[in-house]
């Protein structure tokens, strides 16, 4: 059955799994603000969904206030102290699982303090996270997709160190679609988060048994690095289009290519909806979006470049978009980037509209679950470069460059739109075909999201270059883009390598849509 775009007035949440999206829903019934919301919505999600999030990774937030402010909060752990060229002697790159990939904090549990201090909200954090509780210890029904992944990688994953296959194979196997996964420790981790407080995470008796287990398990991060550790409060970056300004979040993530792609899209000809023009368009917008954002996006502290200038500099943007050459694709050997992720967003009765991200990086992240807490550590520090300098180079204390972005927008209208999806290499691409679909040709917003889409280069579980496209459009289409020099291939029906999706709208009058992604198993609660 084709989803539709649901409405409320009194408040809405989509996220990419419906359990979450109802934990946020609740949280509104019980007179909570769109931030608590957000923070039970990505508490559960690290429940229900631990193959693509959880609290051992980072998490990103932009938040449109009911006075017009639009702030942004980086949840992002930098690299252990004791991180180094002769940590990895020998090896041409850190490894994507195991200890010496886990070598990062984690930064998500900071962004839901940060966002909490200035949320003005009144609820406990036990009323915050009492679903996720819940479904952590009486367990939910594994996804289609979880089980799919669980297969895949379960080889790679089941021989790290720690509680991975304790947790996530109980019965010596993979969890199969409709198992039901369960997390006793988690809950109890969970638990003490509330009796503790989050800032136990970092400072308490928590972190101590964190710490305990990551030295246990040969992980570089100490009890000193989470100790060290705090969210920060960048102002997002902003561009303006022609009826709308847009924010995203600031390095070390990739916000700036989603926001460039969408200001270059806006100075070429749009011709009709997932014509030619647009996707060619746009994949090419993509093309000279992450040129620079592959040179330039890390760590702020390691660079120079100024990505608000640009996107301010209506010239060089003129420049950047005359560069396009409308009726032939550049070539594109460029190496892709990697990543899992959750994007989910929450808007209630006040005005307030969240945009919000949060990830392990690879499915179940590094792979070490910490016997003691039951968390499964990230292993975005695995994105780092083993070299004595330059872009993303392995530091002590640096961040790691992040795919993470989530987006928000306002238009002249009005109206208040938080989107954004997990993928990788591909977020700001599908960013960019539901916003231009919903924004430039009057989509309906869930129509945006569940048509046909497409991905240049790698999203999870891909490492081609190639121009993806999903079956749908127009049959000249395809045979246009090859034409025109794209390596087109063909991928067939919806799937989720093309990213899980979502999107709010609030309206001028209070009206508040929603919309997910059919490739997810995700939900839109409404009230």
């Amino acid at each position: 059955m084709a989803l539709s775009t649901v409405s409320g007035r009194k408040g809405i949440v989509t996220a990419p799994h419906w359990l979450a999206a109802e934990a946020g829903l609740s949280v509104l019934h019980d007179g909570g603000n769109a931030v608590e919301a957000t923070v039970a919505v990505a508490a559960c999600l690290a429940v229900v969904y631990p193959h693509m999030t959880g609290i051992g990774g980072d998490g990103f937030w932009v938040i449109h206030e009911p006075d017009g402010a639009v702030h942004g909060i980086h949840g992002c752990g930098g690299a252990a102290g004791a991180v180094s060229l002769d940590l990895y002697a020998g090896l041409k790159a850190v490894p994507f699982r195991g200890p010496l990939a886990a070598n990062t904090v984690a930064g998500t549990i900071s962004g839901w303090v940060a966002a909490l201090e200035t949320a003005g909200g009144t609820l406990p954090l036990e009323r915050l996270l009492r679903d996720a509780i819940a479904h952590a210890e009486a367990g939910v029904a594994v996804t289609a997709g979880q089980a799919a992944i669980a297969e895949a990688k379960g080889a790679e994953l089941r021989v790290q160190p720690g509680a991975y296959a304790a947790t996530f194979e109980p019965e010596g196997r993979p969890l199969r679609e409709d198992d039901v996964l369960r997390q006793p420790v988690l809950a109890q981790t969970l638990r003490r988060l509330c009796d503790e407080g989050l800032a136990s995470f970092y400072t308490g008796a928590l972190a101590a048994d964190i710490a305990a287990d990551l030295a246990a398990l040969g992980s570089p991060v100490a009890g000193a690095d989470l100790a060290a550790h705090v969210a920060t409060r960048p102002a997002p970056l902003t561009a303006r289009l022609r009826d709308a300004r847009l924010w995203n979040s600031a390095p070390p993530t990739q916000g700036f290519a989603s926001l460039l792609i969408l200001a270059l899209f806006d100075r070429l000809e749009a011709g009709a909806a997932d014509g030619f023009e647009h996707v060619h368009g746009l994949v090419e917008a993509t093309k000279q979006a992450f040129l620079l954002r592959d040179r330039h996006v890390g760590d702020p502290a390691f660079t120079g470049f100024d990505f608000q200038g640009l996107l301010d500099d209506a010239a060089a943007l003129d420049a950047l978009a005359a560069k396009i050459d409308p009726a032939q694709a550049l070539p594109w050997p460029q190496p892709p980037q990697w990543g899992d992720t959750c994007w989910f967003g929450v808007g209630d009765a006040e005005g307030r509209v969240v945009s919000a991200i949060q990830s392990t990086y690879f499915e179940f992240g590094s792979g070490l679950v910490l016997p003691k807490t039951g968390i499964t550590w990230q292993n975005r520090g695995s994105s780092f470069r083993l070299a004595e300098s330059g872009w993303n180079a392995l530091k002590p204390y640096r961040k790691p460059f992040h795919t993470l972005n989530p987006a928000l927008a306002k238009f002249d209208d009005g109206r208040v739109m938080a989107y954004g999806t997990m993928g990788g290499e591909g977020q700001p691409q599908t960013q960019a075909a539901l916003f231009s679909r919903y924004a430039r040709f009057g989509s309906d917003l869930q129509d945006a999201i569940s048509g046909p889409r497409w991905l240049l280069g790698r999203t999870w579980g891909d490492q081609s270059t190639t121009l993806k496209l999903e079956d749908g459009f127009a049959p000249e289409l395809y045979a246009a883009l090859e034409a025109a020099g794209h390596a087109v291939e063909r991928v067939g029906p919806l799937t989720a390598t093309m990213g899980h999706a979502g999107a709010i709208v609030r309206h001028p009058d209070g009206r508040l849509d929603g919309a997910t992604d059919p490739r997810s198993d995700g939900g839109v609660a409404a009230w």
